[in-house]
């Protein structure tokens, strides 16, 4: 991807990610910067995202949704072409509570793609990764919306009716 690829590319997620995603508009997440399967996406603070009003930190749900959506994006970027995907699996790790009053910064890095799946690695932090609020890695689903609708459902039962009898006759039964 050169330069004026990679900068139409983050424009148009940009756009995705505020036009089409109403949970990552109100939370006023953005992305900040894509490279090649990389992405960094902000969340600045808010009093109404604070999970515990006595403590005022962030709550952990929102950090689940920078790190989701950033990695996400670092998929996209690590593909050939734009496709539909689909979380299959996302571990985080906390390692400390974020700090009140400061916004978040997440970094995703999609560092192995398969026929099928995007690997991603993680991390949620204030001012630096090396002091990272919590970390993740994930796999997500390529291609997530290839199935094709069969029709109505008693269209649907006869195909699936059909197909059955067509296994059970190879395998003997």
């Amino acid at each position: 991807m050169d330069a004026e690829q990679l900068k139409e590319a983050e424009e148009v997620i940009k756009s995705m990610l505020i036009d089409h995603v109403p949970h990552a508009k109100a939370i006023q997440m953005e992305v900040q910067k894509i490279e090649p399967a990389k992405a960094w996406l902000t969340i600045p603070y808010q009093d109404k995202l604070v999970g515990n009003p006595d403590t005022g930190v962030i709550h952990g749900g929102v950090i689940t949704s920078l790190l989701d959506n950033a990695s996400g994006i670092a998929t996209q970027m690590a593909l050939p072409e734009r496709q539909s995907i689909a979380t299959l699996d996302l571990r985080i790790d906390y390692m400390k509570p974020a700090t009140p009053g400061e916004g978040l910064v997440g970094h995703a890095h999609c560092y192995k793609i398969t026929k099928n799946i995007g690997f991603v690695r993680a991390t949620a932090y204030h001012t630096t990764p090396e002091d990272p609020i919590a970390t993740s890695v994930g796999t997500f689903m390529l291609a997530a919306n290839r199935a094709v609708p069969m029709g109505n459902t008693a269209e649907a039962i006869a195909k699936t009716e059909a197909l059955m009898k067509k296994a059970n006759k190879r395998s003997g039964e």
